[in-house]
């Protein structure tokens, strides 16, 4: 396993990168046999835990890797963590768990952080800092377009003081896990609002009656441990304390929530990547044809050179609107993490399927993680705003420069 050299860091996050690169190669990777192991002997259906999840997640813990996602636990910035993001990329199903950092448990967490109240923070923030518990945010819906929040027909509507929620949800990450205890659920509260105020976030014990998981939904055929769930939310009550943030404000916590969300994907996918191309490199090097070695092959130095190339872009990039959201806040930075969301999910699925070209018949098996790895990397082209939308924004943007075009 190889890395690219940190840039200018504080002395901790430099730490930390060294202590995390460690513990990825000599815990997490190896326990990836383990994991699939499980799994396998499983039935296609089952969402429960592999064991080597808990230990893993201990040792993490004990080491000081825990919850290095969020700054106020961590005192990192978002450019100090992009680069450990990235190391936790390499083994997506477990390293991110591992540490405390996976979505959608992150994006909750952040919404606590910023929005939750005292109580809200004690009953749920703080088991889920803790690794206790697991979560799930449920936005997208599957009678219409969810890549506008908008569209959302989920209602919320206030009896006295309960809220009743009724609707269903798809794509629901997580809700299948059984250490799933809790959901963020978003809906219309006053359909008869202003278009961005008619949403709020509400947030539902998961053993609340009235919820029906209909099924979990596959990637390209693979069950993820955590599931990606059709829910039935069929007069679903909860307090009106339940209440996140405020009404009306659930299409301005939506994307709080999903900015850090979608740059820390970017941020992981650039680590996939350089897997990805570790074992393409490995590969090009141990296999011989037309009495060569791949790797002499000129077809194939060239997808190695095209691979380091977009990486380092990728990479370039990412850390630049990393900075400014240091330096300005999300906001500042929506159009840089627009532009990271397309180029590099596109960048590293390129990779992916070189590596899988280069492997043959073993790229597209399970005994390389290449082709799971395809899977996930493209639907990241979907999910936090598929490729689309954050095109047609950043059009907008440069369109709006010229001083005679006008919407």
């Amino acid at each position: 396993m190889t890395y690219p050299a940190m840039p200018a860091a504080s002395e901790k996050a430099v730490d930390l990168h060294a202590r995390l690169h460690t513990f990825i190669q000599d815990h997490v990777i190896p326990g990836e046999a383990a994991y699939r192991a499980y799994r396998a002997e499983r039935d296609h259906d089952d969402h429960s835990v592999p064991p080597v999840v808990e230990e893993l997640k201990a040792t993490a813990k004990e080491q000081g890797l825990w919850n290095l996602f969020l700054p106020a636990e961590s005192g990192l910035t978002q450019l100090e963590y992009a680069t450990l993001a990235e190391l936790t990329g390499w083994s997506l199903e477990l390293a991110p768990e591992a540490t405390n950092c996976a979505a959608p448990d992150t994006g909750n967490m952040e919404l606590l952080h910023l929005l939750g109240t005292e109580e809200q923070q004690k009953q749920w923030l703080e088991p889920l800092l803790a690794g206790e518990i697991r979560s799930a945010f449920a936005m997208t819906e599957p009678a219409v377009a969810s890549s506008d929040a908008t569209n959302i027909e989920t209602r919320i509507v206030r009896d006295g003081d309960e809220y009743v929620i009724n609707g269903r949800k798809w794509w629901i990450s997580g809700a299948a896990d059984p250490r799933c205890k809790v959901f963020v659920v978003m809906g219309k509260t006053d359909p008869d609002a202003e278009t961005h105020r008619q949403q709020s976030m509400v947030i539902v014990p998961a053993d609340t009656p009235g919820i029906e998981i209909v099924r979990s939904l596959p990637v390209f055929g693979h069950q993820h441990q955590p599931g990606h769930c059709e829910i039935v939310f069929d007069d679903v009550r909860v307090p009106v304390t339940n209440i996140l943030g405020e009404e009306g404000g659930g299409f301005a916590a939506a994307q709080a929530r999903l900015g850090p969300g979608r740059i820390h994907h970017v941020m992981r996918a650039l680590g996939a990547g350089e897997r990805a191309l570790a074992l393409m490199v490995a590969r090009s090097t141990s296999r011989t044809a037309f009495g060569k070695e791949l790797a002499r092959q000129g077809v194939v130095q060239a997808k190695i050179a095209e691979a380091r190339v977009a990486l380092d872009a990728g990479r370039a990039l990412c850390h630049r609107a990393a900075a400014v959201i240091d330096a300005e806040g999300n906001k500042a930075a929506r159009h840089l993490v627009a532009e990271v969301k397309v180029f590099v999910p596109r960048a590293v699925l390129q990779i992916i399927d070189d590596a899988i070209q280069v492997h043959g018949g073993a790229g597209m098996s399970d005994d390389t993680p290449l082709a799971e790895m395809y899977g996930w990397h493209r639907a990241m082209r979907l999910f936090d705003g598929p490729d689309d939308v954050h095109l047609m924004t950043l059009a907008r943007s440069e369109l709006r420069k010229d001083p005679l075009f006008r919407f």
